[in-house]
C-alpha cells in the first residue's frame, strides 16, 4: 500500500530539496531527449554506459542514477505505445531509493539523501489512521517526494509478506450502478447468503456533472474565459470526483469485511470494454464514464490480499440469463425475474452465477447444482442479508405467488 502524508522542512532546507527536485527532472529529461529519436528504447546497462558519469558528475548518488534510467526508460516505451509525441516533464518529482533516505516513525522524521552527498531533514505531518501499519509487519520501500504548490508530499511504499488463506466458500459479486449483490455458495455449491450493499455515489456524481454541463449550456461560448465559471465548474467535477473515490473505499471495505467474516474467495465480473459497449441506450451512455466499476474492483483487490483474501475474474456472459439452479427462469422484465416459484431480481441472479463460474475456476472442472440441497430456495428473503427486492416490493412478490 502507499501512504501520502505531507512534509514540512523544520530547519529551512526546502530550498536544497527544490534544487534536488528541479535537477532530477531535468535529468530524466535530459535522458528521454537523447534515446528518444533511436529506433530501440537502449537497455539499462546501455543506458549506465552512456549516462553514468554525466549524471554523477552533477552530484547524484549511485541509485538516483538508475531511478532516473528506469524513469526514463518507463516515459519513452509508455509513450511510444500509446502513439504519443516526444514526452516534456514539468512535475517535480523525484522516486529515492531505500539506501537514499532515513525513515524514523517513531519521531515521524524523514531524511533525504540529495545532491552532493547533502541530506534533507522532513517532518512528516502524520496521519492517525497510519497507525495500524506500525506494528512491525510492514516494510518500507522506495518512497516518492513531490513538490506542489509549495507543498512537500511524500508517498511510503508499504509491504508485508501476506500468508494466503484457504477458503471455505466463493462469493460472486455483480457491480451495479446504485449496489452491489453478492451471493456466497460453500464448496458444495449450496447457497450460504447473500445480500446487497446500496450506495448513491453515483447518483450524486452526476448530478454534479449534469450541473457542470448545464453552465457549459447556458455559456456556450465563453465559460472557458470566465472565471468564475470555471472555478464553479471546477469545484462540482473535483467534488464528484472525491465522491467517486470516497463511495469505492467504503464499498470495497463491506465487501472485504463480509469475505473476511465467511473465509470467502471473491468472484468478479471482467468486464471488458464496457464504457465502449452502447448497449443501454443514451440514458446508460451519459452514466458509464463515472461509474466506477474498475476502481471499486482494484481497491477490493489490494484490501482483500491484505487479509490473504484471493480475488478472482470470471467472463460475465449469460450470467443474468441462465438459471443458477437448474430451475425454470422467467424474466417479468429488465429487472426483475420468476426463478422456480420464487421471484427475485437478476442481479442476485447474476451474482449466484458468477460464484458457480468462481468454483468452476477453483476446481478447473464443471460445477452443478444439486438439487438434494436443503437450501435450494434460494432467494428466500433472509432476516440479516435477504432479498431486499422482496422487502422494497412486497406487492408485486405477493402478486406473482397469487
Amino acid at each position: 500500500m502507499t501512504a501520502r502524508v505531507e512534509a514540512v522542512t523544520p530547519k529551512g532546507d526546502e530550498g536544497l530539496l527544490v534544487e534536488f527536485l528541479r535537477v532530477y527532472r531535468d535529468s530524466i529529461q535530459l535522458v528521454i531527449d537523447e534515446i528518444w529519436g533511436l529506433d530501440e528504447t537502449p537497455s539499462w546497462t546501455e543506458l549506465h554506459n552512456m549516462f553514468y558519469s554525466r549524471l554523477i558528475g552533477m552530484g547524484f548518488r549511485a541509485h538516483h542514477v538508475s531511478e532516473i534510467y528506469k524513469r526514463a526508460k518507463e516515459v519513452v516505451e509508455s509513450t511510444r505505445e500509446n502513439n504519443g509525441s516526444k514526452p516534456i516533464l514539468k512535475k517535480l518529482t523525484a522516486r529515492i531509493h531505500t539506501l537514499d533516505y532515513r525513515l524514523d516513525l517513531d519521531k515521524k522524521t524523514l531524511r533525504v539523501a540529495v545532491l552532493r552527498d547533502k541530506w534533507v531533514e522532513l517532518k512528516l505531518e502524520w496521519y492517525s489512521y497510519l497507525d495500524k501499519y506500525l506494528d512491525g509487519s510492514w516494510k518500507p520501500g522506495e518512497i516518492l517526494l513531490s513538490y506542489r504548490y509549495g507543498r512537500i508530499y511524500v508517498y511510503i511504499t508499504l509491504h508485508k509478506d501476506i500468508v494466503p488463506r484457504e477458503p471455505r466458500v466463493v462469493m460472486g459479486v455483480d457491480l451495479n450502478f446504485n449496489n452491489i449483490t453478492y451471493t456466497i455458495l460453500d464448496l458444495n455449491s449450496e447457497l450460504v447468503s447473500m445480500g446487497v450493499i446500496p450506495f448513491k455515489g453515483l447518483k450524486r456524481a452526476l448530478h454534479l456533472r449534469k450541473l457542470a454541463e448545464d453552465l457549459q449550456r447556458r455559456h456556450p461560448r465563453n465559460w472557458r474565459f470566465l472565471k468564475w465559471a470555471r472555478r464553479i465548474r471546477a469545484r462540482w467535477l473535483n467534488k464528484a470526483r472525491n465522491i467517486l473515490v470516497d463511495t469505492a473505499h467504503r464499498v470495497s471495505k463491506k465487501l472485504v469485511e463480509v469475505a473476511r467474516e465467511y473465509n470467502a474467495i471473491i468472484v468478479f465480473e471482467d468486464l471488458e470494454e464496457i464504457k465502449r459497449n452502447n448497449n443501454g441506450g443514451k440514458r446508460l451512455s451519459w452514466m458509464k464514464p463515472l461509474w466506477c466499476y474498475r476502481r471499486i474492483q482494484e481497491y477490493t483487490e489490494y484490501k482483500a490480499l491484505i487479509d490473504g483474501i484471493r480475488t478472482v475474474y470470471v467472463n460475465p456472459a449469460k450470467t443474468s440469463k441462465k438459471s443458477p439452479n437448474n430451475r425454470k427462469i422467467k424474466f417479468i422484465n429488465y429487472r426483475f425475474v420468476e426463478l422456480g416459484d420464487t421471484v427475485t431480481s437478476r442481479d442476485v441472479v447474476a451474482s449466484w452465477n458468477l460464484a458457480l463460474k468462481g468454483l468452476k475456476r477453483m476446481r478447473g472442472s464443471r460445477v452443478k447444482w444439486s438439487p438434494d440441497s436443503p437450501r435450494s430456495e434460494a432467494v428466500k428473503p433472509r432476516a440479516k442479508r435477504g432479498n431486499p427486492e422482496a422487502e422494497k416490493y412486497p406487492k408485486l412478490f405477493t402478486a406473482i405467488h397469487k
